[in-house]
C-alpha cells in the first residue's frame, strides 16, 4: 500500500519558502544528496497543492525544472478549486481531499505518494492521512517565509525518528508520523 510523505527542503529555523512563496534561496543548497536522489525512484506520484503546481519551483526555465531536479517524471495530482480550462497531460486536478488522496495512492501504484507544498501537507496531517515526513535542513537562516507547519493556536503533533543522515548541503531526518 502507497504511504504519503511529506518530502521537504527547510531553513535551520523552519521555512520552506521565503516571504511571499520565494524558492529561490534553495538553489544554492541543492546538491547531490543521496537519500534525495533515492526517494525520486521510490515515487510513484506526487500530491501537490495549488500554489506548488502554479510556479514555486527554484529550478524554473532550467534544464532541472520539475520535481526531483526534473529526474522524476509520472502522475501529478493537484488539489485545487481552480481546475485550468486547457487540460495538462500527465495532471489530474481534484478539489477534495480524500478524492485527491485516492487518486494518488492509486496512481502510485504501491510506491511513495510525495507531497509538495505546506498547505497540502498540513491538511493531510490534519486529516490523520499522512504517513511519513522528510525534512532536509539547509544550513541557512531565512528569518520570515512560509514555515513548514503551521497550526494556529498550536498543536503537538508526535512524531518518531526513522533515520538521521548527513550531506554537506543538508542534514535528512526522516520522521513517521505516530497516530
Amino acid at each position: 500500500m502507497s504511504k504519503l510523505l511529506y518530502s521537504v527542503t527547510m531553513s535551520a529555523d523552519g521555512f520552506i519558502a521565503g516571504p511571499g512563496g520565494d524558492m529561490s534561496w534553495l538553489a544554492p543548497h541543492l546538491g547531490p544528496n543521496p537519500q534525495a536522489d533515492d526517494l525520486a525512484a521510490r515515487t510513484g506520484a506526487l500530491l501537490v497543492g495549488n500554489r506548488t503546481f502554479r510556479g514555486d519551483d527554484p529550478n524554473k526555465g532550467t534544464e532541472k525544472e520539475g520535481a526531483f531536479e526534473g529526474a522524476w517524471q509520472g502522475p501529478h495530482i493537484v488539489l485545487t478549486h481552480h481546475v485550468p480550462d486547457t487540460p495538462v497531460p500527465g495532471v489530474e486536478f481534484l478539489g477534495s481531499l480524500p478524492d485527491a488522496v485516492a487518486a494518488a495512492k492509486a496512481a502510485a501504484d504501491g510506491k511513495y505518494v510525495n507531497v509538495l507544498g505546506a498547505n497540502v501537507a498540513r491538511q493531510c496531517l490534519e486529516a490523520g492521512l499522512l504517513d511519513e515526513v522528510l525534512t532536509m535542513v539547509a544550513p541557512v537562516l531565512l528569518g520570515d517565509g512560509v514555515r513548514l507547519f503551521e497550526h494556529p493556536g498550536g498543536t503537538n503533533v508526535r512524531l518518531e525518528q526513522i533515520s538521521v543522515s548527513h550531506v554537506p548541503t543538508a542534514t535528512n531526518i526522516w520522521y513517521r508520523v505516530v497516530s
